[in-house]
């Protein structure tokens, strides 16, 4: 089974992925293509992307049975002993108080200033 989600892509991208995969929503494409053709698929996605994202989620003889491709996504793929997981990157300033917090809240837990 192979599963390729875009996000913010050109719609020629979507009607040339009709072609081989059933869209089951917008933007969600699934189906079984051979290896070589899954990979010429992700080279055409990859090509014509513009700025938009991809993800391709493909089965695989691994323990997890499937790995994953990304896109110019800002999670990436990282392998942590056999698995492959998603590294998320952390924005989060350390100590700043959490958006959505009252003001007497923050001041509270860090401080007045």
């Amino acid at each position: 089974m192979t599963v390729i989600i875009l996000t913010n892509c050109p719609a020629g991208l979507r009607g040339f992925l009709t072609r081989w995969l059933l869209e089951i929503s917008a933007g969600v494409f699934i189906g079984n293509p051979s290896a070589r053709i899954r990979d010429a698929l992700w080279d055409e996605v990859r090509q014509y992307a513009g700025q938009g994202r991809a993800l391709l989620v493909h089965g695989t003889d691994n323990e997890q049975g499937y790995t994953f491709r990304t896109h110019d996504h800002a999670w990436h793929p990282t392998d942590h002993e056999g698995l492959t997981l998603i590294h998320r990157p952390n924005t989060a300033r350390p100590g700043a108080p959490k958006p959505g917090w009252s003001k007497a809240s923050k001041r509270r837990r860090f401080g007045r200033g």
